[in-house]
């Protein structure tokens, strides 16, 4: 049975608050996240990269300068390939990554009634419920770049997936367990909170000042992006340490990843602990400063023209409530006094 909110196929295409349609907002959702991943692609590349080159040839853990320099020297040989690379499978993912993860925020936001704004039992469910959509294009997009350095040249998708089936395709869901806890900080930071921080900008200064959309936005990804990757970046080392693996051999458990990353730790410090943080800081920033400011424009057009179109929200009437009160009897119906005795 249909409930409050936006359920039905019928309820998706109707114009809510705002003057947009909830299809007309997934739609918005995915065009930010376009725009996004084009733009942010070459710093996503070199991250993985910086990750990945935590062991030399050898399986030795090396420094944080020397994973480094091996990462420059690998975009400095082909920069364009290295910042193109994974960028196919991350656009299809855009389809197959996105749809379900803002799907399920989306849904579950209508069906438990938190309203417009995306919440946070809404980021919890979709991290969740999308992962093992996501998992898949996120290791075909790892093991892309990963063997760049040996070959100066991406990995074709199509070997990826025939080594995976020889396998019955469980490799493309290594790393499926730290994902859910990187979806799950992305959405209630990125999705969650950085609207929430942006709208209490505008509120405090964009009326004070000349700050427009554009500016409040760069300023909340900023404040928000250090406290998403602190939480993430350990997160992000255990997929590109179980997704970097060659397909073939023996998987890397969720336990074993841990144990490097605390070698690491101890061999290194914070700063093997934390490889690609500052980094990982630009990219947030720049991720989520694109996806907002696209997501926005697409949803402005969508609101612009359903507004020339007369298409404008109307909030149902309520009725008013009966009177809870005994309606009082008629006089005409009020039964007559008993004669008294004499």
């Amino acid at each position: 049975m249909p409930g409050k909110g936006q359920e039905t196929w019928e309820d998706y295409q109707k114009i809510g608050p705002g003057n947009i349609t909830g299809l007309e907002t997934m739609v918005a959702y995915l065009g930010g996240s376009a725009f996004q991943t084009v733009i942010d692609n070459p710093v996503t590349a070199y991250r993985q990269l910086v990750q990945q080159y935590a062991k030399n040839e050898k399986g030795e853990l090396v420094s944080s300068k020397v994973a480094t320099a091996e990462a420059k020297a690998v975009f400095k040989s082909n920069p364009v390939g290295a910042s193109l690379s994974g960028l196919g499978p991350r656009l299809i993912g855009v389809g197959f990554k996105r749809i379900p993860k803002f799907g399920a925020l989306l849904g579950i936001q209508f069906m438990a009634f938190e309203g417009g704004d995306v919440g946070l039992i809404a980021a919890t469910g979709a991290s969740i419920a999308s992962a093992p959509f996501i998992n898949p294009i996120r290791m075909i997009e790892k093991q892309q770049r990963a063997y760049f350095k040996q070959t100066g040249k991406e990995k074709p998708i199509m070997e990826i997936l025939r080594e995976s089936k020889a396998k019955n395709f469980r490799p493309l869901f290594r790393g499926t367990v730290p994902l859910m806890g990187h979806s799950l900080a992305s959405a209630t930071t990125g999705l969650v909170g950085q609207p929430e921080l942006q709208k209490w900008i505008q509120t405090q200064l964009g009326s004070k000042t000349s700050m427009d959309r554009t500016l409040t936005g760069l300023i909340s990804s900023a404040v928000v992006s250090p406290i998403y990757v602190a939480i993430t970046n350990p997160l992000s080392r255990l997929e590109v340490i179980m997704q970097t693996s060659k397909i073939d051999s023996k998987r890397i458990s969720v336990g074993e990843a841990i144990k490097e990353v605390a070698a690491d730790t101890a061999k290194f410090g914070l700063s093997g602990m934390f490889r690609g943080q500052g980094i990982g800081i630009v990219k947030a920033i720049i991720s989520l400063t694109t996806f907002h400011e696209g997501r926005l424009y697409c949803m402005d057009f969508f609101k612009h023209r359903n507004e020339a179109a007369g298409r404008i929200y109307k909030k149902p009437e309520t009725k008013p409530k009966p009177d809870a009160a005994k309606p009082a009897v008629p006089a005409a119906e009020k039964p007559a006094d008993k004669p008294k005795a004499h």
